[in-house]
């Protein structure tokens, strides 16, 4: 395995800070904790009654979140089924807009996406799950007609420079990032579907009113823009911004490759609200498609205690099964004080990016 930190979005990362030796350690462990997991898996499917052979068949799966991210879990769900698996990777909308495009004549099985906007806008290419499926996540990570079902939760935070932001003027809302000291000093990445997410939480809770007063007040303050929230972390570490709204996993990925004396911290913010939305990766199945059985068959390994742990421990998000435990260093997931709103309104990605580009946000 690489000594260099791959990212979810594929961003390249600084040069480490931490030394060639600390890097070695840190590739290793890894690559132990990954052959630890292909045996568990394996395990755990034999005794669902799955055998590794080569008239498992066959699987296509459309991915929105990136290779460097679910890669390994896909990989190790095909070593231990038999299944043989395809995977075409995009952007979840990328995706979504694809699916619609081939509709009956799409070859997906599945499609796995980052966001509840993006499973929204196909669901009505999406088979009813089975209730037992379904019940293995709380309510609030699942679609509200069955049709797909969360996976892995990331929480909003606001990631800030630690060298340059005195823990007395961090925020405790996202409200407090329209005054005027903060002119110049945040990033965003009003492209990004997360971010989109967000927004829609913002119109669910505040109301259209109130969402485009504060869009247009941070305007106000002139954010950079990136494209993703890799490079908004990487931005706060080197001070070329000294806050930006992002997912919480991102900056764990930073410190483990670079080490603790990197200069970016994630704040989960006091006040709560659309800054500190929960949202899920979810996933779904294609109706009509060809191996509808080994589709099932990989949704419920996602779900499965051992594939729940890969997201806690290696990818720093959140599980949604019970009995899997949180990575140490992120709070518990019952602590975030995240808005009350539907998953269904945060489907609505249309409304959001029809207000953003009303801004000017986007193009």
């Amino acid at each position: 395995m690489s000594a260099e930190p791959q990212f979810p979005d594929g961003a390249p990362s600084q040069k480490p800070r931490s030394t060639a030796s600390h890097l070695s350690r840190l590739s290793a462990m890894r690559a132990v904790l990954l052959l630890i997991a292909a045996v568990v898996f394996s395990i755990a499917l034999a005794a669902c009654g799955d055998s590794a052979d080569s008239s498992s068949g066959s699987l296509v799966v459309y991915s929105g979140r990136s290779e460097s991210l679910v890669g390994p879990i896909i990989e190790q769900f095909a070593e231990a089924s038999g299944v043989d698996v395809s995977v075409k990777y995009g952007g979840t909308s990328e995706l979504a807009a694809t699916l619609q495009e081939e509709g009956d004549n799409s070859p997906a099985d599945v499609f796995f996406a980052q966001d509840p906007g993006g499973l929204g806008s196909v669901s009505d290419m999406l088979t009813a799950l089975p209730e037992d499926l379904m019940a293995i996540v709380p309510v609030w990570a699942q679609s509200p007609n069955r049709n797909w079902v969360g996976i892995s939760g990331r929480a909003r935070v606001v990631v800030y420079n630690s060298e340059n932001v005195a823990q007395a003027d961090l925020p405790r809302s996202l409200q407090d990032l329209t005054d005027a000291k903060w002119k110049g000093r945040i990033g965003w990445a009003p492209g990004n579907a997360s971010f989109q997410t967000m927004v829609s939480a913002m119109r669910a809770s505040w109301g259209e009113d109130a969402t485009r007063q504060y869009l247009t007040d941070i305007q106000a303050n002139e954010p950079k823009i990136y494209p993703k929230n890799t490079p908004i972390v990487a931005a706060a570490a080197a001070g070329e911004v000294d806050v930006g709204l992002v997912n919480h996993y991102y900056l764990h990925r930073f410190l483990q490759e670079e080490g603790e004396d990197y200069a970016a911290r994630n704040l989960f913010l006091k006040d709560g609200g659309p800054g500190s939305l929960v949202m899920v990766a979810g996933a779904g199945i294609i109706e009509g498609a060809d191996n509808q059985e080994n589709a099932e068959k990989f949704l419920r390994f996602l779900l499965s205690k051992v594939a729940q742990q890969y997201f806690a421990g290696q990818t720093f998000e959140y599980p949604l099964v019970d009995g899997v435990t949180t990575h140490r260093l992120i709070p518990p997931i019952d602590e975030l004080n995240g808005p009350d709103v539907d998953v269904a309104d945060l489907a609505d990605v249309q409304g959001t990016q029809a207000l953003l580009r009303d801004l000017g946000i986007i193009p």
